[in-house]
């Protein structure tokens, strides 16, 4: 009799990656491979990569590094960004076994069943134009939320970034397909879907790329608010100029939808922003930001910015600052810029040097904190619900309220994966 296989899995990068990791790992064990934790013995590893830093770069390797170290006879298969930018220098890391890139990574049951051990490394991959079809994803190893894709790609062209050469084209699931994925989920303990996608406002386009299914966002929306079973849906991330009145305007209605945006702005100068080829200007920003604190005082709205941008004076960074500093916003995401091979970035002039662009970091996390500060103080002695999670951390349990505070108190048994009015 065959001896039962394994598989570990380690993801790195997005919310978006982690549903595609949990979709893996689903059809792996549908082929009877039993799931084990990435630190303990395994037949097969996986890393699904990001490629978004130079950071996630280097810990791929690190890990391809301590299996080899830990394990030297499993296989390891590497997917996700990374490998479709860099196949070759990925097969050339010592221990890797395969390479799937973005349109063979759900095939990687068949990919392992025709590896033979002692091969050389097998390269299974494509050129990022010849990438279409859209494979539904949903994570599935926590019972409170879970994380659906709903859209893949992007048609942007964001100077600084390599995720249209990662993904290709922008494309998404039909609404009828979503719903069905949420009925499934539905019928689970899970009680809040994360909407997470490449570039989740341009909902709508079919696998091939292409305006054919006729669907937009804000009527993915209506058709998610009206499902039985699901409480609470947030949405990852959608860019300004895609986040209509229209969109703002049902989430404030809905009882489902949480009032939380997440909202990328990446500079508050309009010189960078030009640079960057973002397609809004930092005025429309703060258009959207007014209307929904207009009809949604209470909602968290978070903001992704880049710092060290090429060509960012102190000038135009103090732009940044200022604008962030006058809109009322929650929290900050801040990223470092970090140079990424084949983007037209690479072109502008002149480098920021390494240490003012985490000077300017550290800068703008002290105001994140702020932020975040003052927006919960906002919010003191009133109720709202918080979905508290199932985890029990050291008698300690966490939770988040509709409009994303966190929330931390002695463990509960019975408030596990249930939603309680809270008195922040």
């Amino acid at each position: 009799m065959q001896k039962q296989r394994s598989v570990a899995f380690h993801t790195l990068g997005c919310k978006l990656n982690f549903s595609e990791t949990s979709t893996l790992s689903r059809l792996l064990e549908n082929e009877g491979f039993e799931k084990k934790h990435f630190d303990e013995q395994a037949d097969v590893y996986v890393i699904n990569t990001c490629s978004v830093t130079d950071n996630a770069d280097k810990e791929c390797r690190y890990l391809v590094r301590k299996i080899q170290r830990e394990s030297p006879e499993s296989m390891v298969v590497i997917t996700g960004c990374y490998a479709q930018l860099k196949p070759k220098e990925i097969a050339e890391i010592p221990g890797v076994n395969l390479v799937l890139g973005a349109a063979e990574k759900f095939n990687i049951v068949q990919h392992i069943a025709e590896f033979v051990k002692g091969d050389s490394t097998k390269i299974c991959s494509c050129e990022i134009e010849d990438v279409t079809g859209f494979n539904a994803s949903y994570s599935a190893n926590d019972r409170t939320r879970t994380f659906l894709k709903v859209q893949d790609g992007c048609d942007y062209t964001c100077s600084f970034c390599t995720i249209p050469m990662a993904r290709g084209k922008s494309r998404s699931d039909t609404i009828e397909n979503v719903l069905k994925n949420v009925e499934e989920i539905a019928k689970t303990e899970v009680k809040e879907i994360v909407l997470t996608g490449v570039n989740l406002g341009d909902f709508g386009k079919g696998p091939d790329g292409n305006k054919k299914n006729n669907e937009d966002f804000l009527e993915l929306l209506h058709e998610l608010d009206k499902v039985e079973g699901i409480d609470r849906y947030r949405i990852s991330s959608i860019e300004p100029n895609l986040l209509t009145n229209e969109i703002i305007e049902f989430v404030a209605e809905s009882n489902k939808i949480m009032p939380h945006f997440h909202i990328p702005l990446q500079s508050g100068s309009n010189t960078i922003l030009a640079a960057m080829r973002r397609r809004y200007k930092r005025e429309l920003y703060a258009e959207r930001v007014a209307h929904i604190k207009k009809v949604m005082p209470h909602c968290a709205i978070g903001v992704d910015v880049i710092v060290g941008f090429p060509g960012e004076t102190d000038e135009l960074f103090n732009e940044t600052f200022e604008f962030l500093h006058s809109l009322d916003v929650s929290y900050l995401h801040v990223f470092t810029y970090s140079e990424r091979p084949n983007t037209s970035a690479l072109d502008i002039k002149p480098i920021v040097p390494i240490h003012i662009r985490n000077e300017r970091n550290k800068t703008l996390r002290n105001l994140s904190f702020m932020k975040l500060q003052y927006f919960t103080q906002q919010h003191v002695g009133t109720t709202r619900k918080v979905l508290f999670e199932m985890f029990n951390k050291n008698e300690i349990m966490e939770g988040y309220t509709d409009n994303y505070l966190r929330i931390s108190t002695p463990y509960r048994k019975e408030w596990a994966n249930e939603i309680v009015d809270w008195v922040v």
